[in-house]
Order: structure tokens, then sequence, then C-alpha cells
């Protein structure tokens, strides 16, 4: 593997007890999780015991004030490798941002504890039944009436669906116009508030997934986040970093599918000899390991871009595209590897491959990334007759 010159020895130091507590935690429980189709509430309170939640929040909090990019990466591979539905990086570095960065004092002093004690899950919605990366297609309404916001829609694949406690939903504000977006904090239990079934997934098994109801939700003025109109233009801020801790873990599962594959070869034997001497063994791990050293290069790069306030949105969706497209191969050349033993649910590179199939869907599709990577190249129709 590709040397990683981002990390410092406070990091690696950081690594290793991340490890010990996954082997603590996370490891032995995770078949489990996947039977109940959920992480326990247990394993959340865990990681906030450990300080592994919203690190960046201020002391008063409850927090470290430790706003490291770097330590999320470390805790988001980690965790990764061990149980990918483990969705720490979604309150982490999806959610919780928008509390930490555009939060009002009131909002952080109401919520932040309990986010960073794990007693407070995050979620957030923003894909609806009839629009998915079009956020300006949302169809969600949100009216003030005085002091407060009266919500109507619904949202569906939302991860964390079943588990959390707040809820950043996305609504429009002004029918006339379609980017004038409000955000809000709704939390379990408000009246006209209910959650739907936990939806059956192809994979990420102990990932719970939902869909979202609002019938006249009455949510006060107080939990609104920027003015009400603005917030389509907060998402795309937060959108780069989404895509770049995306990519941290799709590489650490095609990292995870490396390891268990060198394994499987060198002690699988077929014709008298280990399958790994073979030459279609040793250039498909060679094209493997070489896809996924470039993926780190540039992933690293664009992490310290981030922290310097330099990364880009094509460079986000370059790095969310390239690592989720080459997650999918090396995982498919993982299993083909294995054998007949790769199609059994036994075998750990089976649940690689399955939960590595929405990567390329999520935070983003694909094609959306090769869109707006497209439009920074200037090859843009939209204002050609």
């Amino acid at each position: 593997m590709i040397k990683r010159r981002i990390f410092e020895e406070e990091h690696d130091m950081f690594r290793e007890s991340v490890r010990k507590w996954i082997a603590a935690e996370v490891t032995p429980n995770a078949e489990s999780w996947r039977e109940a189709k959920q992480v326990s509430k247990e394993a959340w309170l865990s990681a906030g015991k450990n300080g592994y939640l919203a690190m960046y929040a201020d002391e008063e909090y409850g927090g470290m004030g430790l706003d490291d990019f770097r330590f999320d990466m470390i805790l988001n591979e980690e965790i990764g490798k061990a149980e990918s539905s483990f969705f720490v990086p979604l309150h982490n570095r999806i959610v919780g941002p928008y509390l930490h960065r555009y939060g009002t004092d009131d909002q952080k002093k109401r919520y932040m504890p309990g986010v960073v004690s794990g007693e407070t899950i995050l979620a957030i919605g923003m894909t609806e039944p009839s629009s998915g990366s079009d956020l300006a297609g949302i169809k969600t309404r949100a009216e003030k009436q005085g002091d407060h916001w009266i919500l109507n829609g619904s949202k569906t694949y939302i991860s964390n669906g079943q588990i959390a406690g707040l809820y950043l939903i996305a609504a429009k504000t002004d029918p006339e116009n379609p980017r004038a977006i409000g955000l809000f904090w709704v939390e379990e239990g408000m009246e006209g508030f209910a959650k739907g079934q936990n939806l059956k997934k192809m994979g990420l098994q102990a990932q719970d997934t939902s869909e979202l109801f609002f019938d006249n939700v009455k949510v006060p003025a107080a939990n609104l986040v920027g003015t009400g109109s603005d917030g389509f233009k907060i998402m795309m801020t937060n959108l780069a970093e989404e895509r770049l801790i995306g990519a941290d873990g799709y590489l650490a599962r095609a990292e995870r599918a490396f390891d268990i594959t060198m394994e499987f070869i060198k002690e699988r034997r077929a014709f008298g000899k280990p399958i790994g001497t073979f030459q279609n063994s040793r250039f498909a791990m060679a094209d493997v390991r070489t896809k996924l050293d470039v993926g780190w290069a540039y992933l690293d790069h664009c992490a310290m871009a981030h922290m310097e306030g330099e990364c880009t949105a094509e460079m986000a969706a370059q790095a969310k595209l390239f690592t989720s497209e080459i997650e999918g191969e090396i995982i498919d050349t993982c299993l083909q590897l294995h054998g007949g033993a790769g199609y059994m649910e036994e075998y750990e590179i089976s649940r690689l491959y399955v939960d590595a199939r929405i990567s390329r869907i999520y935070a983003g599709t694909s094609e959306i990334m090769r869109e707006i990577i497209g439009r920074g190249l200037g090859l843009d129709d939209r204002n050609r007759n």
C-alpha cells in the first residue's frame, strides 16, 4: 500500500485506539446487527463515550473542539472495513456540520450534547420518491405561520431513518422559486411526523433505511437553519465534504477486499499450487493494487485541499466518481478470484460485493458526478440555443 503522508503521529495513535474499540464493540456485534437490520443504540452510545462522535463540537457541548477532517477519515476507514453499515460518517460529517457550522447558539445548546454522546442520532432528508439527485425537484413544502412552519411532504431512502432522533429536512419555502429551500430540524415525536417501515435493501443490511412522512408538522421557527430560502446554497457547500468522506469509505472497503483476497489466493490451491501463483491472479491483483494506490493518492490530495479551503466541487466529484467506480471493479475482481466461494454469504467478499453497489448511486450518482466535472471543463450547454 502507498505510504499516506497526510497523517501525523497523533493520527496514527488515534487509528490504533479506533481499531481496539472496533475489535471490542463492532466486530463481535456486526452479525447480530445485520440480522436486526439496525445497529444497536448501545453501539452509538459507546462511540460517543469514546469521543468518536462530532469531535469538532465545542467543549461546552461535550466535544473536543477538534475540527480535523483526518480524524474522521481514520474513523470512517476503520469502521468501513469492519461494518460499512454503521453510519457514523453520516452522523459526523454529513449531517453534524449543518449544526456545527450553521446552527444557532440555541440549536447547539439543545441538540449538540446529545449528538456528541450518541443519545441523539442524526439523519438528513433530501431524497423524495420523485426526486433523487435533483434537489430543485423536491416537493416537500414548508409554510411560515407566525412563530412556526407547517411542514408537509415525504422523504425516502433515508439512512438512519429508523434509529435517528433528529432529522435535517429540506423543503420548498417559495412555490415561485424552485431554489428557495429551507432546512429544518425535525425531532422524533413531533406531531404529524411519522417514520415508515425499515426498507429492505440489497446490501448494507445493518443500516436502517426509511421513508419519512410529514402531515402538517408544526416546526418551531427556532429550528430553521439559515434564512429559509438559502438551504440550496448551504447544502452545496457541504456536499464536497460528503463526497470526500464517501470516497474515503469506498476505498477502505476496496482495500479490505484486497486484503482478504490476498489471504485467500495464498491459501487456496488448484492444480497442486496456490491460485495466487497463477499469472492471471498476479495480473489481476497488480491492477487492483495500482487502482487503490492511485485512489488513495488523489483522495489524500483532496482531503488536504479541503482542510485548506481549496477543494472545489469538481475535485470532490472526481474523487467520488473514481473511487466509487473502482470500488465496484476491485471487489468484482476479488470475488472472481474467490471462485464459487465468493458467491457464498459466509465469505466476507460476498457482503462487500453487494454493499459496494450503492456507492455509485448515493451522495450523487456517477452520472451526476460526470455532469459536474464536465461543466467544470466549460462543456455546459444550459445557456445555448
